[in-house]
């Protein structure tokens, strides 16, 4: 799937990364806990979390995420983002919650 189908479903705002919409990703994850982001996600290409800072951004780097959403209309501050532009991670928000922005994605054929 597209990282702008991802953007659709979601009705999300792209706050950085627009440049690679139309790159692939292939698996989702929701989590606020980074330590279960490590400990337990392995080839995800989009973490959805409500944990806004710069945390966030390592480790999805660290995963080799390409794209991280905030959820529940949470919005990173511009160290967040410009972290996030460096590493080359594409950044989006949407107003939904976590259990309806997966389920979304899921519906939308994005899965596991």
């Amino acid at each position: 799937m597209k990282m702008s189908v991802v953007k659709e479903a979601l009705n999300a705002e792209v706050l950085c990364g627009a440049d690679k919409l139309d790159e692939e990703v292939l698996s989702a994850c929701g989590s606020d806990l980074m330590s279960d982001v490590l400990a337990f996600v392995k080839d995800q290409s989009v973490l959805l979390t409500g944990l806004v800072n710069p945390q966030t951004i390592r480790t999805a780097e660290m995963m080799d995420m390409k794209c991280v959403v905030f959820v529940r209309g949470k919005t990173p501050d511009s160290v967040v983002t410009d972290l996030a532009e460096e590493r080359g991670i594409v950044i989006m928000t949407t107003v939904c919650r976590m259990y309806e922005a997966c389920g979304r994605l899921y519906a939308a054929g994005l899965n596991t």
